[in-house]
């Protein structure tokens, strides 16, 4: 035996290299805006939770339905779409009234959908709410 590994044979080395692109595909595609089933925001009302939720001065992400929903420290109640407007991802992390983009590191302000840290460049969209009968409705037509 002499003192060297063997080397890798031809097959090993071309499912190696089938691999990684579709691996690469799937890293890519976590960012995509058609990654998911559900709309970006919602495409009809919504009852996203309890008015209640909603502190003054603070912020509830619901992302089953890519929402946030903040209250001004006067009591005014907004919405905004919480899908990143720089890669679309969804964003996942509230900090007080910071959402964070996990994608990326985008950052924008819950209490006004403002870009607070790039990359994104884009403010996150508003979305008509209101309170009815204690409860938050999100969507068109709310």
């Amino acid at each position: 035996m002499s003192g060297t590994s063997p080397s890798a044979s031809r097959r090993t080395v071309l499912r190696g290299a089938a691999v990684v692109p579709v691996a690469a595909g799937l890293g890519l595609t976590a960012c995509s805006p058609g990654d998911s089933a559900r709309p970006a925001t919602p495409t009809a009302p919504v009852d996203v939770g309890a008015e209640g939720e909603v502190a003054k001065g603070g912020a509830v992400l619901y992302q089953d339905h890519n929402v946030v929903v903040s209250r001004s420290t006067d009591g005014a109640v907004t919405a905004y779409g919480s899908v990143c407007t720089h890669a679309g991802c969804a964003i996942s992390d509230l900090e007080g009234t910071k959402l964070i983009c996990t994608c990326h590191g985008s950052e924008f302000d819950a209490l006004t959908g403002e870009v607070l840290q790039g990359p994104a460049t884009v403010a996150l969209p508003e979305l008509p709410v209101k309170a009815e009968n204690g409860r938050l409705v999100v969507g068109p037509e709310a």
